[in-house]
């Protein structure tokens, strides 16, 4: 089984925000994976599910529902669709430094269809998102071909997204960027009990790429803290790239370990890496337990500063606090309870579900310009914040 996630690029409001939804979507198939008894090409099963997510941290809350159904249509093509969104509230430290605390609502829509053709699966996809100052669209296509016995798997996939940029209260403000995306993934099962994974990935991205009520700082001795701010000035392209590595090991006593390292550079300087470990385990013949650890630290881009010695000093200049030097850890928790909701004959069996994520996040070189401190000598910046999943399942 393939299992395809495209997520939709949004406004870096925070770049914690893009960590959420990466976790709140991994969540959702960490018990898919427990229960994968072969790597042969099939389709997804017919499953309906009903989500609650919220992320409470760093002056932001983000929370909303999400609903997912997927159907099979004859044996050969299954139909999926989401609805998903975002409730934000926002008095982060970014927004509080220059600005008013803001609410605002995101609404995403996607729809997939996947077909399947002997040991082949080939997925097509389109999705939006819309808020008041941002429309995202997006579209991906991705290949899977099973060799040698359904025990190795080659992917290979391509997305394009197109993003319409404005700016609430400034009515002149509109701006576009382009976003493409190239995958390859090999998935190996190397013995009875361990699959081994790896995944290369490159980004494109053109247009206008920094948000747009984002501020450098920079000295300024008429001001009566000794600094002012100017909109951040990003370069207009930028390439990524990234690649990863995947293991899971299945225990004799229905339980899984699991390891990911992940590493990420780009043409602005940033070098990233991520390490996951984790542990499931299955007892009762219908609970799960998940246990995981992640790690992620990144350098900071070229043309990030804290402060600037002035206004314009630099073609580019950055504060974003996801464009420093930082790192995250974070400790997760996931349980299933797997049960039949309904005597019903078309419904297989259903599932409650809920993941708890705490994460602490540390700058090293993003100050507190809140605290009372003298102008670079503020402590640099931390904060925790909580991610809870709460959603059931329905395979019918």
């Amino acid at each position: 089984m393939v299992v395809v996630v495209v997520i939709n690029p949004v406004k870096n409001m925070n770049g914690e925000y893009m960590k959420v939804k990466y976790l709140i979507f991994t969540a959702l198939f960490i018990v898919v994976f427990m229960t994968l008894s072969s790597n042969a090409a099939v389709l997804p099963e017919d499953r309906a599910d009903a989500m609650y997510h919220s992320y409470q941290g760093g002056g932001m809350s983000i929370d909303g529902p999400s609903i997912l159904l997927r159907k099979k249509i004859g044996k050969s093509v299954s139909v999926s669709t989401n609805y998903y969104i975002d409730m934000v509230s926002s008095a982060s430290i970014d927004v509080l430094a220059t600005a008013s605390p803001y609410k605002e609502e995101r609404k995403e829509h996607s729809l997939s269809v996947d077909y399947l053709h002997d040991k082949t699966v080939l997925s097509l996809g389109y999705s939006q998102s819309k808020e008041s100052d941002f429309d995202a669209k997006s579209l991906h296509f991705d290949v899977s071909q099973d060799f040698f016995g359904d025990l190795t798997t080659l992917s290979f996939g391509f997305s394009k997204g197109n993003d319409e940029i404005s700016q609430n209260g400034n009515e002149t403000f509109k701006e576009t960027a382009t976003r493409a995306n190239y995958r390859l993934g090999l998935s190996q099962v190397a013995t009875k009990n361990l699959v081994l994974g790896m995944n290369l990935e490159a980004i494109t991205d053109e247009g206008y790429l920094n948000n747009p009520y984002r501020s450098y700082r920079y000295q300024d001795a008429n001001s009566a803290t000794g600094f002012s701010y100017a909109t951040e000035i990003y370069p207009n392209t930028r390439t990524s790239n990234a690649a990863s590595l995947r293991a899971r090991y299945f225990l004799p006593n229905k339980a899984a370990i699991y390891a990911n390292a992940r590493v990420f550079s780009d043409t602005w300087g940033i070098d990233a890496n991520t390490y996951k470990l984790g542990y499931s385990q299955s007892f009762m013949n219908n609970w799960l337990m998940d246990f995981h650890l992640r790690h992620y630290s990144q350098t900071s881009a070229d043309f990030y500063r804290d402060l600037f010695d002035r206004q314009d000093q630099f073609n580019f200049m950055a504060r974003d606090k996801e464009m420093s030097t930082f790192n995250d850890l974070s400790i997760g928790l996931t349980t299933r309870y797997l049960f039949k909701i309904s005597s019903a004959p078309w419904i297989k069996s259903s599932s409650i579900n809920l993941s708890i994520d705490h994460i602490q996040f540390d700058y090293e070189n993003f100050r507190n310009v809140l605290a009372e401190q003298q102008m670079g000598t503020e402590p640099f910046y931390s904060f925790s914040a909580n991610v809870i999943r709460f959603y059931v399942s329905l395979w019918y």
